[in-house]
């Protein structure tokens, strides 16, 4: 494992790193002014930048198990997610943040069962997605339906955080919540007028004709 791991460094070293040396160069003489705050689970399957088409600088990233939000009262003592949000608002003053979650989710079925004994941490972790579970037994339906619930408390956690409530409101940041489907590499967009999630396609023809509506009215 270790010389893979070596041999995974050297391969970015010799291969990956050149391609983008300027652009790397730039960022560490210019600073970092990525646009997005991206809060994603921790799953090895998940893969940010690829999910954004996105390359070195575009995006802030905070990847934790289950993709939760803790609160703002720290009421969890030090957390590195609350400080990336604070960050990320307030230093890097970015204008979307994206909360995602995704199908297969082992912190959203581990909601069903009893953590070891070993992980308490994770288990009062865990508790920050409970009011997402379902009174039945965990079918791959419910567990979709878990995944879903618990990025609305996530966003919902997200506007008691001060300074991303009063941004909202004046419309200087926008919350995304998203649920990417592994299997299909579909993504499902939060609908925040109808509570429901729907494909990429029907939220992007749904932005594109409010756009179009507010072009007309200002003309």
């Amino acid at each position: 494992m270790p010389d893979e791991i070596l041999g995974r460094l050297k391969r970015f070293q010799h291969r990956y790193f050149p391609r983008f040396r300027s652009k790397y160069r730039e960022l560490a003489e210019g600073g970092q002014q990525p646009t997005a705050l991206f809060i994603g689970c921790s799953d090895s399957r998940i893969v940010p930048n690829m999910l954004l088409d996105s390359g070195p600088g575009e995006i802030f990233v905070v990847r934790n198990v289950g993709n939760l939000v803790p609160p703002y009262d720290a009421s969890h003592g030090h957390h590195g997610t609350a400080a990336a949000i604070e960050f990320a608002v307030l230093m890097l003053n970015v204008r979307d943040i994206i909360v995602c979650g995704h199908s297969h989710c082992g912190a959203m079925k581990a909601l069903y069962a009893d953590p070891p004994a070993e992980a308490p941490h994770l288990a009062h972790w865990l508790e920050l997605a409970r009011g997402a579970t379902l009174p039945v037994t965990p079918s791959e339906e419910a567990l979709r339906r878990t995944e879903q619930r618990s990025v609305v408390i996530q966003l919902e956690r997200l506007m008691a955080y001060p300074m991303v409530a009063s941004r909202v409101e004046k419309g200087e940041l926008f919350l995304h919540g998203w649920l990417y489907h592994i299997e299909d590499g579909r993504v499902l967009v939060l609908d925040i007028e109808t509570g429901e999630f729907v494909p990429l396609d029907d939220a992007t023809a749904k932005a594109d004709a409010e756009h179009m509506r507010g072009v007309s009215l200002l003309q």
